[in-house]
């Protein structure tokens, strides 16, 4: 009777312990890339339109003579902007000199690029990239002379180098007649010297 009874308390315990279910296994992971990755197809791409095409290389190469920022008082304090004189050349015997203003570098940059692009001169070369005669300029305070000197390589100093490498010419030497320590102003004189040779 004793074991009838133990036997009963041992099926009801069974009985009322609530039965423990295994865990789910947890599911394998994947190497997948991670979500918006640089995949192809991916978010990403899909937003952006693919990779950019490579920007076209300008026929004009390109030399930054100053950047200077300024400062225009107002009402409310100052308004700053900046202002980029730049020099554009082919090397071929095209030229200029532009200057422009905003509120941005870049947008300065570009501005100045079309400003000299407007104002591009044609150098007349003679032989061996050199000049034909002596040629000289002045704007506002800024006297420059330019006079060939075959065999000797581009000698000249401040921005009337660049004015010259970038229009193409070779064996001449510049100078600068005057105590101007601006380079715009120089740049300018020696393109006014440019415009005056002789075909």
């Amino acid at each position: 009777m004793a074991e009838e009874i133990k036997t009963d308390i041992v099926k009801t315990t069974e009985a009322a312990a609530p039965a423990v279910e295994s865990a789910p296994a947890a599911a394998p992971r994947t190497n997948r890339p991670e979500r918006g990755g640089n995949r192809p197809g991916g978010r990403r791409n899909e937003r952006r339109g693919g990779p950019r095409p490579p920007r076209a290389k300008s026929e004009f190469d390109s030399k930054m003579i100053t950047i200077r920022r300024v400062a225009r008082v107002v009402a409310g304090g100052r308004r700053f902007s900046f202002s980029v004189a730049i020099i554009i050349g082919n090397k071929k015997g095209r030229v200029g000199v532009g200057l422009g203003k905003a509120g941005d570098t870049t947008l300065a940059i570009d501005k100045a690029t079309r400003d000299a692009k407007k104002h591009m001169i044609t150098v007349n070369f003679a032989k061996g990239n050199s000049i034909a005669h002596e040629v000289g300029a002045k704007f506002n305070a800024s006297i420059v002379t330019i006079m060939p000197a075959p065999g000797r390589g581009l000698v000249a100093g401040s921005s009337v180098r660049p004015v010259l490498e970038l229009a193409g010419i070779t064996n001449v030497v510049a100078k600068i007649h005057s105590g101007s320590k601006n380079g715009l102003n120089n740049a300018r004189a020696a393109i006014e010297a440019l415009k005056s040779l002789k075909a």
